[in-house]
């Protein structure tokens, strides 16, 4: 009899993943039409260098930013629900524009502010493999399932041919983590109290000001963290016409996704308690964007700024719970719905580093060598 229940649970369970699988398949065929389109047209493009080179950069573009955007622009999207988008997609735009600009500038034809001039990034592609120009469309993917994956590790990894950066970037993106988590509780348990009391009512006008002028500094310090996952197609120094192709795209590709109100990956920012509140959007992004420009000033090399963000909500959303519940039995309820939230973002997170890191294996001989000879060889 136990056995016949447990085979009834499994099939339970195996008719959910199935229904599941068609129910997406039926919502969403225009969007797997141009998935298969997408992979058609890499596989055709890949042997010519050139034109694989800037089809790859606009997948990575498009898909690096709509998946980041949770990140940045994710807040900035969610409190300014009632402004007309093509405002706050000139805003960020122009910010843009300013931002790689002044790397090119300085850094002499770079756009990454030198994260691509670290060993095993230095060398831009000479040519290329289907894989390597199929992961922004795995990328795609992903973001249309609303997993908030590390482009970084998914666009860099794939081009790494040094183990030792893989293993780099990884160890800083884990600092910035836990960096994130520990910085978000400490904050927003301090702040809470005065949050609570505060956040009542109409906001004063003044808060927009300031909101806008602490997104505009996230997104400007994001940048200069993660151009490099958006230029590792590129040449390391870009010339005039391919600076103006590489920044124009951007530009117009941020004007579709704000015209999209972030696409569905914003409903993992929308999820997350009183976001949509302007003032506690104002605290994120400002707790954010002092994270990630210490960690652009302790070093060159690339990190996850999607592993510090899901660090930094996750922090938040256990401190809130901690402040908030002066009942036993509410704040079990608040800090078991904290605990959901930040083990799913991590785990969505951690699925897109496996995956980063298995086409980075199967696509770079050295890094499979690199690896092999560290675990059999010590």
């Amino acid at each position: 009899m136990a056995k016949l229940k447990d085979q009834n649970i499994n099939q339970d369970a195996l008719s959910k993943a199935a229904y599941s699988l068609f129910d997406f398949t039926k919502k969403e065929k225009s969007f797997l039409l141009i998935i298969c389109i997408l992979v058609s047209v890499a596989g055709i493009i890949t042997p010519y260098t050139y034109a694989a080179m800037w089809f790859g950069f606009m997948l990575a573009a498009y898909s690096a930013i709509a998946n980041d955007s949770i990140q940045t622009i994710g807040t900035f999207i969610a409190s300014n629900q009632n402004r007309k988008w093509y405002f706050l997609w000139l805003f960020m735009g122009l910010i843009f524009v300013g931002t790689v600009t002044y790397s090119w500038f300085t850094y002499n034809g770079d756009v990454s502010y030198e994260r691509l001039q670290v060993d095993g990034l230095d060398q831009a592609p000479q040519s290329f493999v289907f894989l390597q120009i199929a992961a922004p469309i795995v990328l795609l993917v992903m973001t249309r399932l609303r997993m908030p994956v590390s482009t970084t590790f998914l666009l860099l990894n794939v081009f790494t041919y040094k183990a030792g950066t893989i293993l780099g970037v990884m160890q800083k993106s884990f600092i910035g983590y836990f960096l994130a988590f520990i910085m978000a509780i400490i904050v927003w348990y301090v702040l809470e109290k005065f949050v609570t009391n505060y956040l009542k009512g109409k906001p004063k006008n003044y808060w927009y000001f300031l909101q806008w002028i602490t997104s505009g500094c996230l997104w400007a310090v994001w940048i200069m963290q993660d151009a490099a996952n958006i230029a590792v197609f590129l040449p390391r120094q870009l010339n005039v016409w391919e600076f103006s192709a590489y920044t124009g795209f951007v530009f117009l590709g941020l004007g579709v996704l704000f015209y999209m109100k972030g696409d569905k990956i914003q409903g993992i920012v929308n999820e997350k308690t009183r976001v949509t509140d302007v003032r506690a959007a104002t605290i994120v992004d400002l707790v954010y964007a002092i994270i990630l420009f210490y960690f652009k000033a302790y070093s060159n090399m690339p990190m996850s700024t999607t592993w510090v963000f899901i660090g930094l909500l996750g922090g938040r959303e256990l401190s809130i719970a901690l402040a908030k519940s002066k009942k036993l039995k509410k704040r079990k309820a608040r800090l078991v719905r904290a605990y959901r939230l930040a083990k799913n973002d991590l785990v969505k997170a951690g699925i897109g580093l496996i995956v980063s890191l298995i086409l980075a294996l199967i696509i770079n001989e050295g890094v499979r060598k690199e690896i092999f000879d560290m675990i059999f060889n010590g």
